[in-house]
């Protein structure tokens, strides 16, 4: 069952980018505001989507961030641009599609 929001990771094994993400920014993650706002899900890309999620289009690159409210797709990141763009990246997107700049609160 999809929580209101989330970020769904979706990733591919082997993928050398989403390993990147995993060792640099996993471990990070849910202890930020980010996080707690909108927890992380990883997923396979031939798993995507998960039950109860629907994405507006095919994932086609690995690892592909979609962020999700009431399990339909609101906006993703496709790629992993390295640490400093991805929370950027990220932050815009909450800010843009939920009322994320109003403080993170948590599901």
């Amino acid at each position: 069952m999809a929580q209101a929001v989330e970020l769904v990771m979706v990733e591919r094994e082997g993928c050398h980018y989403c390993i990147e993400w995993k060792a640099d920014l996993g471990p990070i993650y849910p202890k930020t505001a980010e996080g707690a706002y909108a927890p992380l899900r990883i997923v396979d890309i031939k798993d995507a989507p998960p039950e109860g999620i629907a994405f507006d289009r095919k994932i086609l690159f690995t690892p592909t961030f979609v962020l999700v409210d009431e399990g339909q797709e609101l906006a993703r990141i496709e790629g992993y641009p390295g640490e400093d763009f991805f929370w950027g990246l990220l932050t815009m997107m909450l800010k843009d599609n939920t009322d994320f700049e109003n403080g993170a609160k948590t599901n």
